[in-house]
């Protein structure tokens, strides 16, 4: 029976690539339970197996309790009225210490018991532990496999797809899961089909997969242009960025670190090789290799590819840029449903307003006369002043007031005492605003959650208390004509900061409906 159990364990660890002592364990365990039920369930029993020779005994043991610290976990004053909840499992510290003076709390007493036979009970037990145990240490592996490929490139045979989740093996026992979300919309994938993911989650559950592997992260963009472009392994071609609408289009943003290195060329490949691979990788997925530019605006340029920018109108303060295009090249700068404008703002970080040329004009015209106009009343220029001030890139009166005297000095047609004129009237209005802003808001302060309201800045917030209105709900209340009095909101933007204190009303009266459906 002893070289029994010993080959047992042999035959399981070779079978299952699981250490003997695991087995071993797993077999103490099942002795251990299969002699508690000779005896009773309620008692402790250990078992220790000699590893070498296959003999194993039997003990019931007592775990070592102190009383007083017992007492005063369960807030019991009276220690004669306390009583071990186990009987059977459980001893006094006072009692143990009669039997061995070196015995502390938290200990076990141990009494040699008759072990139950390694027969046909024990060993139906001894399965389901070693199973339960082969598993866990099965678990345990692949999540210390994997566990340094977070962030990496797998592959995979598909194994089945269940409920719009793709199950993947990935060899050694190891299965991943490309959860519904992660899928590509409408991509076919069949079981037998071999597959690359991104790895972005290991995770030790009890059942179920360990591994989530993505199909629509940018990063599997990145990762397989890793794989088939050697010179981005090596080095000499950086990728800067990438935006995906998965299983349709993406951009990705490249670099090179070596001028003899065309970056776009190596990346698209001979005839188109390596993005052909990557797009095919990716359920015919159209790849734009886009050239990254440390200049904002021609990276934008580069990133609208294939339409062409005629102009480009920066806005730094809101990080929008107006980008104008022929009237033929609109619909093809926009993409269907908006798609390229959409994933040429996500690569690039700024917010793309896209129209055609003689709508930038009129707008750009407009703007113009706008500034030329503030100027004109504001600083009591003359309409020539009032043009050069524009056509310098003057926007505000606070550029006038504070941008270094120099660069209004540098304009040709302005002298000395002109600058200093203008930037003295300047800095007078701004004086007497803030004067007279502190004198109308006095004490008024708007609540934190106007303040945190979108779309609103902190100097309208402070208007709108001033005339009364501090919370969100105190101007959800307001009609438009209400708010208009207060200098600096034009009647778009009141309308929409109306709406958006609104927009509690109509979550609150969705709810409400739902409930009233599921009722």
């Amino acid at each position: 029976m002893n070289k029994e159990i010993l080959t047992t364990v042999d035959v399981v660890s070779n079978e299952k690539s699981v250490s003997k002592e695991i087995i071993f364990e797993a077999l103490e365990l099942a002795l251990a339970s299969a002699t508690k039920k000779r005896y009773s369930d309620e008692i402790d029993v250990r078992v220790a197996l000699d590893r070498e020779t296959g003999d194993y005994a039997a003990f019931q043991r007592w775990e070592i309790v102190d009383k007083i610290a017992f007492a005063e976990e369960i807030e019991v004053d009276d220690l004669n009225n306390v009583v071990l909840e186990y009987k059977e499992r459980q001893i006094w510290l006072t009692d143990a210490l009669k039997i061995n003076p070196d015995y502390t709390a938290g200990e076990f007493v141990e009494e040699p018991l008759e072990a139950a036979e390694f027969g046909r009970i024990a060993a139906q037990i001894a399965k389901q532990v070693i199973v339960q145990k082969v598993r866990e240490a099965e678990r345990a592996q692949v999540v210390e496999t994997f566990q340094d490929r977070v962030n990496e490139l797998v592959m995979g045979v598909v194994k089945r797809v269940e409920r719009g989740n793709i199950f993947v093996d990935l060899g050694g026992n190891a299965e991943a899961v490309v959860l519904k979300e992660h899928v590509i919309p409408r991509e076919l994938v069949r079981p037998g089909d071999r597959i690359r993911g991104y790895l972005y989650d290991v995770r030790s559950e009890k059942r179920g997969p360990q591994l989530f592997v993505s199909r629509t992260s940018k990063d599997l963009l990145v990762e397989l242009f890793k794989l088939e472009v050697p010179e981005i392994g090596e080095g000499l071609i950086q990728i800067l960025g990438a935006a995906r609408d998965p299983g349709l289009r993406a951009k990705i943003a490249v670099r090179s670190q070596d001028p003899r290195i065309d970056p776009v060329g190596a990346c698209v490949g001979m005839r188109g090789s390596r993005v052909q691979a990557v797009s095919n990788e990716l359920g015919g997925e159209r790849v734009d290799i886009i050239l990254w530019d440390e200049n904002p605006a021609q990276f934008v340029i580069n990133a609208m590819s294939p339409a062409e920018v005629v102009s480009i109108l920066v806005d730094e303060d809101a990080g929008s840029m107006d980008v104008a295009v022929s009237e033929e090249q609109l619909s093809q700068a926009i993409g269907r449903n908006g798609q390229n404008v959409r994933l040429a703002s996500q690569l690039t970080g700024w917010e793309l307003n896209v129209m055609n040329e003689s709508d930038a004009e009129s707008k750009s015209e407009e703007e113009t006369q706008k500034s030329q106009k503030v100027f004109m009343e504001l600083l009591d220029v003359d309409e020539e002043i009032a043009v050069i001030l524009v056509q310098e890139g003057f926007a505000t009166i606070e550029e006038v007031a504070y941008v270094p005297e120099q660069e209004m000095l540098d304009v040709e047609e302005f002298d000395e005492q002109l600058v200093r004129e203008l930037r003295q009237r300047a800095k007078d209005l701004l004086l007497t605003r803030a004067i007279a802003s502190e004198e109308r808001l006095g004490d008024a302060r708007p609540a934190e959650d106007l303040l945190s309201m979108n779309g609103m800045d902190e100097d309208l917030a402070y208007k709108l208390a001033a005339a009364g209105v501090v919370t969100m709900e105190d101007l959800a209340e307001q009609a438009v004509d209400d708010i208009l009095e207060i200098e600096g909101i034009e009647s778009e933007r009141a309308g929409e900061l109306i709406m958006t204190a609104r927009a509690p009303w109509f979550d609150g009266a969705e709810e409400g409906s739902s409930e009233g459906r599921d009722g």
